[in-house]
């Protein structure tokens, strides 16, 4: 299969979970931010020189794949790793990078101000991940596999028995357990598949399986 015909396949899929289309690249803040959402999600690839319409604009590859590095590389932490590839339709360029999975996450995206933030990849949008998902893996990283049930496991679960579908605000406030030792529960139990998680494309909801 040419360059067109592989570039015109992928295109055909439109924008999702593994794939997003930049026109231009400018800001590696901004482009650092996807690197992130497909990082700690399932991976992807960015086409570069790709309109959100679909349209093949075209690049100046030197120039995307060194603003694509520094992305990966200087406003990412850790640094993710990435990969390049440069396809040629109708004599234009559209530079393709891709994001593996990481190895280790939270993959945060380096704001100008020093604030890291971590994504995940929902759909075709890039979101802040929440903070149960940072908690489950910063402990996936530190191994914890054993489960504790205490009475606030116990009053939590009860509380989200009775109230499914909340967000993390509201089901701390119901269940009278402090914000920070519902995240670490939390984490926890969709780690053991006993919670599991929904986006209403505002909050993320978390309700008993």
């Amino acid at each position: 299969m040419d360059d067109k015909a592989y570039l015109q396949d992928l295109i055909a899929q439109g924008e999702h979970r593994q794939q997003d289309f930049k026109y231009k690249v400018q800001d590696a803040y901004k482009l650092a931010i996807s690197v992130s959402a497909f990082a700690n999600t399932a991976g992807g690839r960015l086409l570069i020189g790709v309109r959100d319409d679909g349209t093949i604009a075209g690049v100046s590859s030197e120039e995307e794949i060194y603003m694509m590095h520094k992305a990966a590389y200087e406003c990412c932490s850790p640094e993710s790793d990435i990969s390049f590839k440069t396809c040629h339709a109708d004599g234009r360029t559209v530079v393709m990078a891709t994001i593996p999975p990481a190895t280790t996450r939270p993959v945060c995206a380096i704001a100008p101000d020093g604030s890291q933030t971590a994504y995940i990849r929902i759909k075709d949008e890039n979101v802040v991940a929440s903070p149960v998902f940072v908690e489950m893996w910063k402990q996936e990283q530190r191994d914890e596999n054993m489960m504790p049930y205490t009475d606030t496991e116990s009053r939590l679960m009860e509380m989200m028995r009775l109230n499914p579908h909340e967000p993390l605000h509201v089901i701390s406030k119901i269940a009278h357990i402090k914000r920070f030792l519902v995240i670490k529960v939390l984490a926890r139990l969709i780690r053991y598949d006993l919670v599991y998680w929904e986006y209403d494309g505002d909050e993320f909801l978390f309700s008993l399986r």
